[in-house]
């Protein structure tokens, strides 16, 4: 039996016209794969409720998820710091717009136990689980048993306040990650293979990892995943190959636009944050992105590959991808070489294990160098 390729995308925000547009250039990649899995960043919604804890990101447009199915992607992860930007009704608008699709997800629902289900998909004739966990708050988004939300992992706050993603976040609560292993513990009992989504890490800054990033997502693979998958930061974080199993630190943006992270805009919140955010983190944006205003670094964008084998073994590469103005990710093309430079790069010094990479004519596929 071939091998079975599962592409991995990170944080996807679609609420600007024209959705299919904007996945247009790499919609031909991801309907090539046998599986393909995104996280959704924002819930699709019209409500207008605006939930206090983080910068309220606005609800996109739910008919937009169609687009997502139309470019080929399975399932989403949902756990992430602003799911429930636009409150139950938001969230419930989200979960219905990607089961009319056909969309799988994890990550998030009315209760905690629904929000730790991990979506089962179906991958040639193997089961394939995905379970998806927030480790950056804020905590008034996580799921209780008796309130909506996200599943989370709650990485303590140096300060002594709550979980939030701004606060610096350094100490795993052994309970939450307890929890998460016996939540992967249980799906590998009953799936042929396990993909562990992480929202984690420092937004917006290059080649840095927390200091819980490395245990937090070793941990899972010691619990049975097969594959982390991390994202938040909207910037590449670098790949690491631990026991045999990849870990991608950071996927960066799978496709973002929105006019909600431009400085210019009339909602005193997202303008005081666009500002702030050129202030905490030292870069301005470039200004042919006014739909992805992000570091200029971020333009070095990948879409993770897995290739699944029979025995269960995994090879992990990367499909080196640019964001071309004004966000619109397209394949890398003469740009490619440089692309994967960069993540190699990156993934060292951030204090990873160095790799090397192969052109097998889809993707670079990685080893330890």
């Amino acid at each position: 039996m071939a091998a079975d390729e599962i592409l991995l995308l990170g944080d996807l925000i679609l609420d600007v016209p024209e959705p299919d547009h904007w996945l247009s250039g790499i919609a031909p990649i991801l309907r090539e794969a046998d599986c393909v899995i995104g996280h959704l960043e924002v819930p699709y919604t019209t409500s207008e409720e605006e939930m206090p804890g983080d910068v309220p990101a606005p609800g996109a447009d739910p008919s937009h998820l169609d687009a997502l199915a139309r470019a080929g992607i399975d399932a989403v992860s949902m756990a992430g710091n602003h799911m429930m930007d636009c409150g139950a009704e938001g969230l419930v608008d989200t979960i219905t717009g990607l089961d009319r699709n056909g969309i799988a997800h994890s990550g998030a629902g009315m209760t905690l136990a629904e929000a730790r289900r991990p979506a089962m998909l179906k991958v040639g004739n193997r089961t394939l689980a995905l379970l998806s966990y927030n480790c950056v708050g804020p905590e008034l988004c996580w799921a209780a048993d008796d309130r909506p939300g996200c599943a989370y992992v709650n990485v303590l706050a140096t300060d002594g306040g709550p979980s939030r993603p701004q606060a610096t976040l350094r100490d795993i609560d052994p309970a939450s990650l307890a929890a998460m292993e016996a939540d992967i513990a249980a799906a590998r009992a009953s799936a042929d293979g396990v993909i562990v989504a992480l929202h984690k890490g420092v937004t917006h800054t290059p080649v840095h990892l927390a200091a819980y990033e490395r245990p937090l997502a070793q941990a899972a693979v010691r619990a049975g995943a097969d594959a982390v998958a991390g994202h938040h930061a909207h910037i590449a974080q670098g790949i690491e190959i631990f026991e045999g199993q990849p870990i991608f630190h950071g996927l960066g943006n799978g496709c973002v636009v929105t006019h909600a992270l431009a400085p210019a805009q009339d909602h005193p919140a997202r303008a005081e944050w666009a500002a702030r955010r050129q202030k905490l983190f030292g870069f301005e944006p470039l200004p042919d992105y006014p739909l992805a205003p992000f570091h200029p670094e971020a333009r070095n964008g990948m879409i993770g590959r897995l290739l699944w084998h029979a025995d269960g073994r995994i090879e992990a590469g990367l499909i080196p991808i640019w964001f071309e103005a004004p966000g619109r990710p397209v394949p890398a093309g003469d740009k490619a070489a440089d692309v994967i430079s960069y993540h190699l790069s990156s993934g060292s010094s951030a204090g990873l294990p160095s790799l090397s990479a192969k052109d097998d004519g889809r993707a670079f596929m990685l080893s330890p160098a």
